[in-house]
């Protein structure tokens, strides 16, 4: 039977052991990589809607916006005057609605189901975001309604890591270190290893 003095000696020399082990040296490469808060993620998924006229067509526009997203769309005015489209400054000529969350997620692998997980590389843009346009909502599972008709929209993720806050808030406003941005990629990257999708010239 041990005394307790024999066992405080073999914890000791435990300690030693591990105290005496060799660290292993991550590389810079990999200790970005374990770093959570180099973890990509998706800060919002903008869904755009762009008639070129108000009235009834955008409206109807809206209606296609709020079934698929559960949320109340807001619209766009024309910032010029383009007489050759019809256009007026301060018309509404589109609609738009921002999703963020898991919902963002869930819609955005819906929609990339109808480009079957294939983009291009100029969908990607310098800042790390990207986006793709449908040419039919119905395509995303939306019951066809005569009254409504078909539009097609365009979707815009932006993209966002942990920290990228400080450029954006209103006090104490800092630049984004370099080695922190999301670069094209990053995207393309995130894009792949999410997806399992294709990138094409």
């Amino acid at each position: 039977r041990q005394t307790p003095a024999a066992n405080m000696v073999k914890v000791g020399e435990d300690k030693k052991e591990g105290a005496g082990a060799k660290k292993v040296k991550l590389s810079k490469e990999e200790r970005l990589e374990k770093n959570p808060n180099r973890q990509i993620r998706i800060a919002k998924l903008v869904i755009n809607i762009c008639v070129g006229e108000s009235g009834d067509r955008l409206t109807r526009a809206a209606k296609v916006l709020e079934q698929l997203t559960e949320q109340d769309p807001v619209f766009s005015k024309a910032r010029f005057t383009v007489r050759s489209f019809s256009i007026r400054r301060n018309e509404k000529i589109a609609c738009s609605v921002a999703v963020r969350g898991d919902k963002a997620m869930s819609i955005l692998e819906t929609a990339l189901r109808v480009k079957e997980f294939e983009l291009k590389a100029r969908n990607f843009s310098k800042t790390g975001n990207f986006g793709f346009g449908i040419d039919e909502h119905i395509d995303l599972g939306i019951k066809y309604d005569p009254s409504i008709g078909i539009y097609g929209m365009d979707f815009y993720v932006v993209l966002t890591r942990n920290g990228h806050r400080v450029a954006k808030r209103r006090r104490g406003t800092a630049r984004v270190g370099k080695n922190h941005r999301i670069t094209v990629v990053d995207s393309m990257q995130w894009f792949l290893d999410k997806f399992q999708g294709a990138i094409t010239e």
